[in-house]
């Protein structure tokens, strides 16, 4: 029998696996926009798909992975205070919940849109990380703190 060497394929990888059928699938991408987001990935999502662009896209803006994006709006995982900051720009708006009276909430604030940890925060009032996180829940002597914070109450 006679053979080719043109027929001869080292490997599998040579081989059409199916050569009368060549067909390439498509598909719609889902453009699922939460309607009504409960998490700070979903604001995320939200805002991506009104604006059209891609988790790449929003990866490059906010300065981390494509993966770590998908991880957000899948709720695998949270973003880390230090990229609050960069998400609060990007979408626009603070989303994240109030539930404490206005100074505590302009704590919150303040130390969110400045990617501060409270330890760091604490530092820049000069107070214990402990005293924080009380005012922070909301256990707070209103007059003294008001003192104490002068500088956040001027933004």
């Amino acid at each position: 029998m006679y053979t080719r060497d043109s027929d001869q394929c080292k490997n599998r990888k040579d081989k059409v696996a199916l050569p009368i059928c060549y067909l390439t699938l498509t598909a719609k991408k889902s453009t699922n926009i939460p309607q009504n987001p409960q998490t700070l990935g979903e604001h995320i999502r939200k805002r991506r798909l009104e604006k059209h662009l891609l988790q790449s896209d929003v990866a490059n803006i906010i300065r981390v992975s494509e993966t770590t994006i998908f991880n957000w709006e899948n709720s695998y995982s949270a973003p880390q205070i230090l990229f609050i900051p960069r998400i609060l720009k990007f979408l626009g708006y603070n989303p994240l919940p109030s539930k404490f009276s206005p100074l505590v909430e302009k704590i919150i604030s303040y130390r969110y849109e400045n990617g501060l940890t409270q330890r760091a925060l604490a530092q820049k009032l000069n107070i214990n990380v402990s005293t924080l996180r009380r005012w922070e829940q909301g256990c707070i002597n209103e007059k003294k703190l008001k003192a104490k914070i002068s500088f956040l109450l001027k933004n």
